[in-house]
């Protein structure tokens, strides 16, 4: 199975907040979406395009470029979700769909909750954006649905880490399906969580995991229509 691991400089820099625990919400999904399109960027190296004729300020009938091949982006519910920006940014014509899965709190087992595709596959390429890989199971039974029903014949994943357990067991399952990473970690928790990782990108990109004792007070209050609320 091929796998592509970015070991660019700026990219290592940029993972390094992500893993931090004190990034905050906003931090975090700013640089989630950096690093998204930079990995996008690489995994779109190989598509294909076709020649058309442009006119430049200089010369008419200049030899220009255009995207060919057909790409869907799937992002996997919801922690995929910051990562679509980015993405249509870089192909601004993709298809998008969406596929909701959850892990089964004891089990680990993948759990699908929400799925939108079309009847028929208009894609030449379907990419998969899947944060982390952890067990790989959530992983496999996404790419066994857009095989099995939407029929897309060449898959790609970008992830920002993955584990190494989780490409093992992928690369027993679906061979034929590229991956585009930052980093691969050794270790898997009880939980399933990938050591070091990055935590639950959930909940620390949409502070699903904040209380009211750990909300940011005074970052709340210098807000202008909290003010306002506290002179009337």
């Amino acid at each position: 199975m091929p796998v592509f691991v970015a070991k660019h400089p700026i990219l290592q820099s940029k993972l390094t907040v992500l893993r931090k625990n004190t990034t905050d919400a906003k931090v975090f999904r700013d640089v989630l979406r950096e690093i998204t399109f930079y990995l996008g960027y690489e995994a779109t190296r190989d598509i294909e395009t076709r020649e058309v004729k442009i006119d430049t300020p200089v010369k008419k009938g200049a030899t220009g470029h255009k995207l060919k091949t057909r790409v869907s982006l799937i992002p996997v519910l919801r922690s995929g979700m910051g990562m679509i920006d980015p993405m249509t940014q870089l192909i601004p014509y993709a298809q998008v769909f969406h596929l909701g899965l959850y892990r089964h709190k004891h089990s680990l087992v993948p759990v699908l909750y929400y799925e939108r595709f079309p009847r028929e596959c208009a894609a030449d390429v379907s990419i998969i954006l899947e944060p982390m890989i952890a067990t790989s199971k959530t992983l496999c039974a996404t790419i066994d649905i857009v095989k099995q029903k939407y029929g897309c014949k060449k898959i790609k994943v970008i992830s920002v880490v993955a584990s190494a357990h989780g490409l093992k067991e992928l690369e027993k399952a679906h061979p034929d399906v590229d991956i585009h990473c930052c980093a691969i970690d050794d270790e898997l928790n009880e939980d399933g969580f990938v050591v070091p990782g990055l935590g639950d990108i959930g909940d620390r990109q949409f502070r699903t995991n904040v209380g009211k004792k750990n909300w940011d007070d005074e970052e709340e209050l210098s807000s202008p229509s909290n003010k306002k609320q506290r002179t009337k």
